[in-house]
């Protein structure tokens, strides 16, 4: 199950229930009152509501200079299928040359594919594309942005590198200001163009003003004063967009703005990226305790940026993502933690990538992205397991527009993506789209309830389903969240054994012992980590809750009290 990319490699979990239960909900976001604004932490449309950025980086700033994929399916083929995957933005890579070098930009599509020796792409964009196989790089690039538009996605536009090829290393030329391929002036002139052609398009919602800044130049002081400079570039020529400032040691570091605010001309635009992946810790995830490297990574990520949150600036995660083959053991642990934090924050973000295989990267012909969300040939979801396990963190779980009951709690699982679900008051509880994810409250007295009723979160027998209880003043109706993750809820039986919550192979939320909460590197805790979620979204088992009160009212308290 899960193709192994699940954290907790639930054994036995039913591959139809999968599919059923993704295909029944995948996330729809429709956006019609652009352009886009901040409101504080969130990013909101012209009437206040919030819009989430769910996206996906389509890359574009390699060698050939054109979006990826262009030999391997029709355009409007690949937008539609990133609809279908529940998406409502790209982010799409640019190199600066392709905007100031006008030699470079005004070559066609086939002169490009010419000069590398790509003679089968050529075929094959001549097959799937034919319309931009003799347009101009540049205009190829916004043909790319109408089709999107055309399939009702929000585009990104973000500028990746300079020359163009494969990102990055410290050694580049491309990764500071002053760098022998980063001009200031001319990034600040590259940018402008970009701003001023789009300027106009609706569904051009924001500029990523660059990429990973990186290598020995790096300082606070410059990062100030050409972030600025470039902010306010593109803010005059396009003042329609987001304009997005990443941060400092690829991506990882904004923690300078904690004292030292961003001094601009304009507000209601500014929006803070950066990029997280389980390399981003080198091998932590697979030499540490997956608990202790969750509290550890999340503890230094709210340090460094999170902050940025409660300060009252939008966060985009502009970068993340994990080996679809489900064999990579950092990205598979470090992916739970991930979604968890994803969840409770509830930040925009962009998947690392939509790309199947690349025309040519760093000198291989058809390389294969093990990344990317599709195959090599572009035609269907390497690992449709995932898509199930992000859908989830692709709507909204609160924000302006979204009040639509009180404030409570969700119990999300990120291992499978899905949260705890009530079918009746006493069936077993069950795994489910967060969708329909009943409304629970987290009290004082550490119970977890079923909001609106009287009725509690109880851990019964070791091994055993958890129940729904009428007296919730014993030991096995107080929950914690313990170990360094913060992602295990413990409660203690009547014998004084500890359990936590955990699911069974049938998505049944049972309480086991507690495994791996410190020390054993070996060990994979992923299907017994949950997170209670704040959200003010209504579902359908929030009607059905409504209507408990009726339901108590007309039993007599003995029935009530057999049944707990």
């Amino acid at each position: 199950m899960m193709a192994d990319i699940n954290m907790g490699k639930l054994v036995g979990f039913s591959l139809l229930f999968v599919f059923v239960v993704f295909t029944a909900f995948i996330p729809k976001q429709h956006v019609s009152a652009l352009p886009l604004f901040t409101n504080s932490r969130w990013i909101v449309d012209e009437s206040g509501q919030r819009v989430k950025l769910a996206c996906v980086n389509w890359v574009s700033h390699l060698e050939a200079l054109v979006a990826e994929g262009l030999s391997k399916q029709p355009m409007d083929v690949i937008a539609k299928r990133i609809v279908s995957m529940g998406f409502n933005c790209v982010r799409l890579t640019w190199p600066l040359y392709l905007a100031t070098n006008d030699t470079l930009n005004s070559i066609t599509v086939r002169q490009s594919f010419q000069s590398l020796g790509l003679v089968e792409s050529i075929s094959g964009v001549q097959a799937n594309n034919p319309y931009i196989i003799d347009l101009p790089l540049i205009k190829a690039y916004q043909t790319v942005v109408s089709s999107l538009r055309d399939n009702n996605v929000m585009v990104i536009l973000d500028n990746h590198i300079s020359k163009p090829g494969w990102c990055c290393s410290n050694f580049d030329g491309n990764g500071f200001f002053g760098d022998q391929q980063f001009n200031p002036d001319l990034w600040i002139k590259g940018l402008s163009r970009m701003a001023t052609m789009f300027n106009g398009v609706p569904n051009v919602i924001g500029m990523s003003l660059r990429n990973e800044l990186r290598g020995p130049k790096q300082n606070v002081n410059d990062w100030y004063r050409y972030m600025q400079k470039g902010a306010e570039a593109v803010h005059s020529a396009n003042p329609d967009v987001l304009v997005i400032l990443s941060g400092l040691r690829y991506d990882k570091d904004l923690s300078f703005l904690h004292n030292r605010p961003v001094n601009l001309t304009f507000s209601d635009k500014v929006v803070f990226e950066i990029h997280w992946y389980a390399f981003s810790d080198g091998q932590a995830w697979v030499n540490g305790n997956p608990n202790q490297v969750c509290g550890s990574v999340v503890g230094n990520m709210m340090r460094m940026s999170g902050f940025l949150l409660d300060q009252g600036w939008p966060l985009f995660v502009s970068e993340f993502g994990v080996d679809q083959r489900g064999k990579n053991v950092n990205d598979n642990r470090y992916l739970g933690c991930f979604l968890g934090m994803a969840a409770e924050l509830d930040f925009d973000w962009a998947l690392w990538t939509i790309v199947g295989s690349y025309y040519l990267r760093e000198g291989v012909v058809g390389t294969n992205e093990y990344y990317g969300l599709l195959d090599w040939n572009w035609r269907q979801a390497r690992n449709s397991s995932f898509l199930q396990q992000i859908s989830a963190i692709q709507l909204p779980f609160q924000g302006p527009g979204f009040a639509e009951t009180r404030t409570h709690k969700v119990i999300y699982h990120p291992s499978t993506g899905l949260c705890v679900l009530r079918r009746t008051l006493f069936d077993p509880l069950k795994l489910g789209p967060c969708s329909q994810s009943d409304s629970w409250q987290y009290t004082p007295q550490k119970t977890i309830t079923l909001k609106g009723t009287y009725f509690c979160l109880q851990a019964d027998e070791l091994g055993k389903p958890a129940e729904l209880g009428f007296i919730c003043t014993d030991s096995n109706s107080k929950w914690e969240a313990i170990s360094d993750s913060k992602m295990h809820l413990a409660s203690k039986l009547a014998d004084g054994t500890t359990v936590c919550l955990d699911v069974d192979s049938n998505y049944t939320i049972v309480t086991n012992s507690c495994k791996c909460l410190s020390k054993d590197s070996s060990c994979d805790p992923a299907s017994q980590w949950f997170k209670l979620i704040n959200s003010t979204r209504r579902s359908a088992a929030i009607e059905s809750t409504l209507q408990l009160d009726t339901i108590l009212d007309s039993q007599p308290t003995e029935k009530l009290l057999e049944s707990a």
